[in-house]
Order: C-alpha cells, then sequence, then structure tokens
C-alpha cells in the first residue's frame, strides 16, 4: 500500500513539475491598446481586472482618466492609447485595467483595449526597430507576422511625462 501512495505521490509531482515548466514558457501577457499589440512580462503585469467606476480627477491631461478604487487601494488611471496619441478607450465592454505600479511602490493602472492572454517568448521573433518611444523594451514579430511591442513598465513609470498628469 505506501509503494502505491508513493508511486501515486511521483506521478501527481512529475504532472505537476510539467504544468510549471508549461507556466513558464508562457511568460508573456498580451493586451491590445488602440492600433497595437503589446506584451508585458508576466512577473512585471501585476493584475488585470475589469475597469472599476472611475472617478474623475479635474485639472488632468485628457489621456488620465481618474481614479480606481481596487479592494480599497486608489489606483491612477492611464488611458495608455490616448497616452501613446491614440483616440481613447472606452471603459467598457472588453477593457480592461494592468495595475502595473505596484510592484515599483507606484499606484498605476493602464486602461488597455483588450486582453489577448498568455504568449511564449518563443512565439516571436526580433522585429526591426525604429523610433519608438522609451518605455518600449523591444519590439517582436509573432508567427503570423503581427507586430508586437514590449513593455517595459520601470521605464514607463520613470517617464516625466507619464507622472505629470495635472495640466499646466
Amino acid at each position: 500500500m505506501a509503494r502505491s501512495s508513493l508511486r501515486e505521490f511521483q506521478e501527481r509531482l512529475a504532472r505537476r513539475l510539467a504544468e510549471a515548466a508549461g507556466a513558464e514558457r508562457r511568460g508573456l501577457l498580451g493586451f491590445q491598446c488602440g492600433d497595437h499589440h503589446w506584451l508585458i512580462e508576466l512577473a512585471e503585469a501585476g493584475e488585470i481586472l475589469p475597469p472599476p467606476p472611475l472617478s474623475a480627477v479635474p485639472l488632468t491631461r485628457p489621456w488620465f482618466r481618474g481614479l480606481a478604487n481596487v479592494r480599497g487601494s486608489l489606483y491612477g488611471v492611464v488611458d495608455f492609447a490616448a497616452f501613446n496619441g491614440q483616440p481613447p478607450i472606452s471603459a467598457a465592454g472588453r477593457a480592461r485595467l494592468l495595475l502595473i505600479g505596484a510592484r515599483h511602490g507606484i499606484h498605476s493602472a493602464l486602461l488597455v483595449s483588450s486582453s489577448s492572454g498568455l504568449r511564449s517568448h518563443e512565439d516571436f521573433e526580433p522585429a526591426p526597430a525604429d523610433d519608438a518611444p522609451p518605455w518600449v523594451a523591444r519590439r517582436l514579430r509573432d508567427m503570423q507576422g503581427r507586430e508586437w511591442l514590449q513593455l517595459d513598465p520601470a521605464r514607463l513609470l520613470a517617464q516625466p511625462t507619464f507622472l505629470d498628469a495635472g495640466l499646466e
């Protein structure tokens, strides 16, 4: 009987290790924002959730959508498409909030068009780099030829333009 339990334990352990290895390969979260497909490292992604009601903040830039209460903590919400010069995103339907700043000590969230799920590093190849904003870590191309931009949240959060949401 002990031998049977040991075998079952080993089988469960092997299955869990295989699942964990599969999860590590899917180390990127994909999301869409305006016309662009974006990626972020899972370790940097924080949490992604449907947008709660947003409280407007007067005298802020058009891309600063307001404050969101997420489980008792207030997050400044930036419309990531509008911040990047594209039309604003409606905070309804498939839109999501990507909480990117908590890991860096900043309660900041990006309003994005939709989440496109987990991706693997192996699904992409480097794409030619051109004049990208500093928060783009690199450009990639998937197997279907679509271009993706990989977000570097630390660089985004360090941008003076990102942190200066107030009107002058």
